[in-house]
């Protein structure tokens, strides 16, 4: 038995995720959602004894470096807030992104 997902559901975590959504868009999401969950548990169903996890088939690597601070490419506080609009103590100001208000 698979998870019903519910339009409702869907309008909440919009919500939370502060993602405008119409109605439309919650029953879409919600069938979309729901058949995700199927496919999920259809493949849960599968027997893989003996068969050898993989998490990786393409044989690639990543290549990375040492996370190492180099000093001239580093700013002083007094540097990277030289052309800030606004400042306090130190800190950079912007406005305030999140409002549950809009």
């Amino acid at each position: 038995m698979s998870q019903q997902i519910t339009p409702q559901l869907v309008a909440h975590i919009a919500q939370l995720a502060n993602i405008p959504i119409t109605q439309e868009e919650q029953q879409q999401f919600a069938r979309a959602f729901t058949a995700t969950l199927e496919t999920i548990q259809s493949l849960q169903s599968i027997d893989v004894t003996g068969v050898e996890p993989t998490h990786q088939v393409t044989g690639l690597e990543n290549v990375v470096r040492d996370d190492k601070v180099q000093p001239e490419y580093t700013f002083t506080q007094q540097q990277a807030l030289a052309n800030a609009s606004k400042q306090i103590d130190g800190f950079f100001v912007v406005p305030q992104i999140l409002n549950k208000n809009k």
